[in-house]
């Protein structure tokens, strides 16, 4: 009995001194306090200044009213720039295109004119065109090629500075 005695209390001692082991170490994987790792946070000594000549903002209008000659200027600058277009695509057709696409275009003044066929990805196929077309009302036909397969291009139409795009459709 007395071995039987003896080892019961080395078990009980052996867990007593396990159990602490274990409660000391974080078992479910918390992270520790930064406080107790010794990690401490920079300081900073100067607060960082901003070196910039920026003006400061200064309404243009008092208490939200707009005058009424920068209304009448602001509407003319639109106007001249609406004058300024020089090319309107009236109409593309036929479409789906076989074997010949015709243009009706409408030109404010004489300029050079350039129609290109393009892919889905923007990649130039084929150049239709590239020549001066005189001011007013045109039709032009142009002959598709044999070499481009069927699918969905687009049809870029450029004269100056303006672009109109077109989709078309190739059978």
């Amino acid at each position: 009995m007395k071995i039987q005695r003896k080892v019961t209390r080395l078990l009980n001692i052996s867990c007593i001194v396990c159990m602490s082991i274990l409660c000391s170490v974080s078992v479910f994987g918390q992270k520790a306090d930064s406080s107790a790792t010794g990690i401490r946070a920079k300081k900073i000594n100067k607060t960082p200044q901003i070196k910039a000549n920026i003006p400061t903002y200064k309404p243009k209008y008092n208490f939200g009213y707009i005058q009424y000659n920068d209304i009448i200027s602001n509407s003319k600058s639109l106007n001249s720039v609406k004058q300024e277009k020089i090319l309107s695509v009236l109409k593309v057709y036929p479409n789906p295109v076989d074997d010949q696409i015709n243009l009706i275009l409408k030109m404010d003044r004489e300029s050079n004119l350039s129609v290109k066929i393009m892919d889905l990805l923007g990649n130039e196929v084929v150049t239709l065109s590239n020549e001066r077309i005189a001011a007013g009302e045109q039709t032009k036909s142009y002959t598709i090629p044999n070499r481009l397969n069927a699918g969905i291009y687009f049809l870029k139409i450029m004269s100056g500075s303006e672009t109109v795009v077109k989709r078309i459709s190739v059978l």
